[in-house]
C-alpha cells in the first residue's frame, strides 16, 4: 500500500503541475487546445508510469467510481484520496514557486489554473447550473471510459491512451465552462493556494465530479455497462 500511496501522490502531483502549468505558464502560447493536451498527455504518461503500481487513479472521483463499482476496498479508497489531495496541493505549490519567478506574476490576478463558475470566474462566464451539469456529465463519461477500458474484458493495454484522449476532448469542450475539473484533487490543489473565491467555489468541484463518478460506478456495479455475467 505504501507503494500505491506514493504512486498516487506522484501521479496527481504531475497532473496538476503539468496540466495547470500549461495554463499558467504557457496558456497564451499554446491556447486552449494545448492546455487540453497537457492534461491528457499527463494522464497517458502516468498511466504507463504508475498504472502497474496503483492503477493510476490520480483523482478522488475515479477512486470513488471504482469503489462504487465494487472494485476497490473502502480503506484503499480513503488512502488514495489522501495521497491524491496531498499530491495536488504540493503540485500547485511547486507551480506557484515557478510562476512567481516571472516579473509581474500575481497569484490574485493570474491564478494557478483554478476552477470556477459565474462571471469573472468561469473562463466563458458560464453560471453555476451550466458548470454543475458539465462537471457531472463530463465526469460520468470519463468514468464510463475508465471503468470500461480497465474492466476484465477491456482493452487494458490501450487504457492509458483511451483515458488520456478522453480527458483531452473533455478539456477542449469544457475549459470555457469551468476550466474543467472532473477531479476534486485537481481543483483542491490550486484553490488552497489561491484562496478567496477559488476556495469558496470548491464545493462544486467536489460534489459534481463525485456525483458523475457515482452514477457511472452504479451502472457498472449492476452490470448495465458491463458484459460480465
Amino acid at each position: 500500500m505504501i507503494k500505491k500511496i506514493a504512486a498516487e501522490f506522484i501521479g496527481t502531483f504531475t497532473l496538476v503541475l503539468l496540466g495547470c502549468g500549461a495554463a499558467v505558464l504557457a496558456g497564451d502560447i499554446v491556447g486552449q487546445e494545448g492546455i487540453a493536451w497537457a492534461f491528457g498527455l499527463s494522464i497517458v504518461a502516468m498511466a504507463y508510469g504508475i498504472g502497474p503500481i496503483s492503477g493510476c487513479h490520480i483523482n478522488p472521483a475515479v477512486s470513488f467510481g471504482v469503489w462504487v463499482a465494487g472494485r476497490m476496498p473502502t480503506l484503499d479508497m480513503l488512502l488514495y484520496w489522501a495521497a491524491q489531495c496531498a499530491g495536488a496541493i504540493v503540485g500547485a505549490g511547486v507551480l506557484l514557486v515557478i510562476a512567481s519567478g516571472a516579473p509581474g506574476y500575481s497569484i490574485s490576478a493570474d491564478g494557478l489554473g483554478q476552477n470556477g463558475y459565474g462571471a469573472s470566474f468561469s473562463p466563458g462566464d458560464y453560471g453555476l447550473v451550466a458548470g454543475a451539469v458539465f462537471e457531472v456529465v463530463a465526469t460520468f463519461l470519463f468514468l464510463v471510459t475508465i471503468l470500461g477500458v480497465t474492466g476484465r474484458n477491456g482493452a487494458n493495454q490501450f487504457a492509458g491512451v483511451a483515458i488520456g484522449l478522453t480527458l483531452v476532448v473533455i478539456h477542449i469542450v469544457g475549459i470555457q465552462v469551468t476550466g474543467v475539473s472532473v477531479n476534486p484533487a485537481r481543483s483542491l490543489g490550486p484553490a488552497v493556494w489561491v484562496l478567496g473565491d477559488a476556495l469558496k467555489q470548491l464545493w462544486l468541484f467536489i460534489a459534481a465530479p463525485m456525483a458523475g463518478a457515482a452514477l457511472a460506478g452504479c451502472l457498472f456495479r449492476v452490470k448495465l455497462l458491463s458484459d460480465d455475467n
